[in-house]
């Protein structure tokens, strides 16, 4: 991956058969498709994180895309995380349903919980929260709910 995408990759960590990898959102869909050729075939689940408090003065949004492999017998046990870090004031970057469908309702939640906006989404809608729903998304840290101090 560092050899296609270079100084794009910003981080890569490797714990026996878990691998992260963080990338710059200008080639998130690329690095997505890379993956798919090579084997990971579907998205198991998708995290957001809101890095406020470790990440000062950054305030990013960390978007992290766990993939796995149904029909490559090397990978089966292997979990790859493809890392986006996002500012946190505007946070957006490209919907990955393009390249794995099975992204879709993880998406569709981040968005929901923290704000992120998926560019080309098919369906971006809440899941849980009232369409009118205008506060801060409720797994930001400085979500505050009604009634607390």
């Amino acid at each position: 991956m560092r050899e296609r995408f270079g100084d794009r990759i910003r981080n890569v960590i490797v714990d026996r058969k878990i691998v992260k990898v963080e990338v710059d959102s200008s080639v998130v869909v690329e690095a997505a498709r890379f993956l798919r050729e090579r084997g990971f075939d579907h998205v198991k689940g998708v995290t957001g994180v809101d890095l406020i408090a470790l990440t000062k003065p950054e305030n990013a949004i960390e978007v992290l895309y766990h993939a796995g492999s149904y029909t490559d017998e090397e990978l089966k046990g292997v979990v790859l995380t493809l890392s986006v870090k996002l500012p946190r004031d505007e946070p957006e970057m490209p919907s990955l349903t393009q390249v794995w469908r099975s992204a879709e309702y993880h998406e569709r939640e981040t968005f929901e919980m923290l704000g992120v906006r998926f560019v080309g989404h098919p369906d971006l809608r809440r899941l849980l929260l009232p369409e009118w729903y205008s506060d801060i998304p409720p797994l930001r840290k400085d979500f505050k709910p009604a009634g607390r101090p």
